[in-house]
């Protein structure tokens, strides 16, 4: 995507000038954010936050388009240097020992050939923030995406979709969920309960978009 403002670099989808006017939520800057509110009373977290907002035929939208269907490094980049900027200048005094990205079926990974919220994870680390990517989060075969599901057929379909690696240990540890875009925050919350059964420290949010309904 070029907007014929600047020249833009090699690591670039949109120019300096038009990332300023992107729209930011600086949740992360709030003692309580939306994307917390979400979860009440749902999964136990110690904080949750997006980086912009996602709306129809928005430049987020697009940006969001290239990361998800395009493989686009360049999107991913962007993204996650958000999100790492973000995380290094608010999360300092809560530390992370593992990013976990949301993991996609093997069907849509063996389609697309890569995950998105893994390019994320990977970006931000490029970008400084020096956190092990940890992949033993698994979606089960045949499990359906929540993220269109209201609560009522949540509850009605109430049947895990993740697994995580039984060989991993995460008891006691600190960990990032990461994820592209929060829509009903239902994918997010079955992987916190599955996540859960592993006895960790704590578990965050972080995803680059924050769909307004």
């Amino acid at each position: 995507m070029e907007c014929g403002v600047d020249t833009l670099n090699t690591k670039q989808i949109i120019c300096t000038h038009c990332e300023t006017q992107l729209p930011f939520t600086h949740f992360s800057q709030m003692k309580q954010s939306p994307v917390e509110k979400i979860f009440w009373g749902r999964v136990s977290i110690e904080k949750a936050f997006s980086i912009l907002y996602f709306t129809k035929e928005s430049i987020v939208q697009k940006i969001i388009f290239e990361l998800k269907y395009k493989q686009n490094k360049k999107a991913a980049y962007l993204l996650g240097r958000l999100m790492a900027k973000d995380l290094i200048s608010f999360q300092n005094n809560s530390p992370i020992d593992y990013m976990i990205p949301i993991p996609i079926s093997k069907r849509k990974l063996r389609s697309r050939g890569f995950n998105q919220s893994k390019l994320l994870c990977e970006a931000m680390v490029r970008n400084g923030y020096n956190v092990p990517i940890m992949d033993g989060l698994v979606k089960l075969k045949g499990s359906l995406s929540q993220t269109k599901k209201d609560r009522l057929h949540r509850a009605e379909n109430s049947k895990p979709i993740f697994q995580l690696n039984p060989i991993i240990n995460l008891a006691n540890k600190h960990l990032l969920i990461v994820d592209d875009v929060l829509t009903t925050g239902a994918t997010l919350e079955m992987a916190c309960h599955c996540l859960w059964k592993a006895k960790p420290a704590s578990i965050q949010i972080i995803t680059a978009a924050y769909t307004i309904a």
